[in-house]
């Protein structure tokens, strides 16, 4: 009778052995698989190092982490409930227009407005609601490397590179292998070819991949928590409990990877090498490959002024902003008295989120899926 006892309590100190590396994310994050209704769209950027130049010791050593520096790597993951997961690669020096910063460079944008900044500059980017962010430091991609037992993949030429100053020092020879945490950084900092940033999208594709498809092995599920426990210790996000809730139902699938990069062509601006963003191409593949019909925020949603409190469009055009809808703007028509309404095949749907008013026959405005007449019952502020 006890023998069974005694292999239970052995397998239990197993599973707990197994288990606790992840327990600082499952007390935070502890929740259920759930199928969600939508895909969630997340940013997932790694940062740059903050090095202290005022120390007197040469190479000069880190800063503590504050993960609100440049980003040396850009990405949207979308993850739909069937387990698949579009990942699109955002070279840094794509060139955009940062809301209340101006045009830069993408990769500034966690260092004029954090997270909420970037977040807003990947949305109008793709016209895509992004749901959360993920910034990871340097540090997590050796940690999840080695928690995974290494990664396979194929170095297409040779790599050699010492930068003392970065403490990066790469040397790696072409071939089919497993690499270390400490080489697959060199693997995917590696820009002097002709590729530049280009190249290390390719190759961050190639881990991206390749980890997922050692994560699908039945052979290392055990080190899962070690890898949820890499990627925690070495993250900042806003990600909640249902979207957690939601990318495990999504996993519990199958995760079926799919990646992308935003097209477009190595150009200057003054002296500055950028990406320039190639926007037609770019709105033809969030199309085809990226965009949820059901999702009322990726809509062109039109507000209006009707007969509402001065303000009011600005401030609902905010406030939908806020929620996610990535292409709101202000349409300007003859006022007169008259009660908020919304009009196009989604105006219900988009009225759960307004909070107030009626669907209406009424004419979309010019190029809008869905026009919001804001009218004397608008909530004064």
């Amino acid at each position: 009778m006890r023998t069974p006892v005694v292999v239970g309590l052995v397998v239990l100190a197993g599973v707990v052995a197994v288990v606790s590396p992840a327990a600082p994310f499952l007390a935070r994050y502890g929740t259920l698989p759930r199928k969600a209704e939508g895909p969630v769209n997340l940013v997932l950027a790694g940062v740059d190092v903050d090095y202290d130049d005022r120390s007197a010791v040469w190479p000069w050593p880190a800063k503590a982490e504050t993960f609100s520096t440049r980003t040396d790597t850009l990405m949207l993951a979308q993850a739909w409930p069937d387990g698949r997961v579009n990942m699109l690669s955002i070279p840094r020096d794509s060139w955009v227009n940062l809301p209340k910063a101006g045009w830069g460079k993408i990769n500034g944008a966690n260092v004029h407005g954090g997270p909420e900044l970037l977040m807003r500059a990947v949305q109008d980017l793709t016209g895509l609601p992004v749901d959360g962010y993920a910034l990871l430091s340097l540090n997590a991609v050796p940690a999840l490397t080695d928690a995974a037992g290494g990664v396979t993949v194929d170095v297409g030429q040779a790599m050699k590179y010492d930068d003392n100053a970065g403490k990066l020092h790469i040397d790696l020879k072409p071939g089919r292998q497993r690499l270390s945490g400490e080489q697959m950084v060199g693997f995917l900092r590696f820009r002097h070819d002709n590729l530049g940033d280009i190249g290390r999208i390719a190759r961050q594709q190639q881990f991206v991949g390749a980890l997922g498809a050692q994560v699908r092995s039945p052979l290392n599920v055990w080190r899962l928590p070690l890898m949820v426990a890499a990627v925690d210790r070495n993250m900042k996000s806003n990600l909640t409990r249902a979207q957690v809730a939601a990318l495990m139902g999504a996993g519990l699938s199958g995760v079926k990877i799919k990646t992308h990069q935003v097209p477009g062509t190595f150009g200057y601006r003054g002296a500055a090498s950028v990406w320039e963003v190639d926007r037609a191409a770019l709105g033809a593949l969030i199309a085809r490959e990226f965009r949820d019909p059901s999702d009322p925020r990726s809509l062109g949603v039109a507000v209006v002024n009707t007969d509402a409190p001065d303000g009011s469009a600005r401030r609902m055009k905010e406030r939908l902003e806020g929620l996610g809808y990535a292409n709101v703007w202000i349409v300007n028509e003859p006022r007169g008295p008259a009660k908020t309404t919304a009009s196009g095949a989604a105006a219900a749907r988009v009225l759960r989120d307004v909070g107030f008013g009626t669907v209406s026959e009424q004419p979309l405005a010019s190029g809008a899926d869905v026009t919001v007449r804001l009218g004397s019952d608008t909530p004064a502020p």
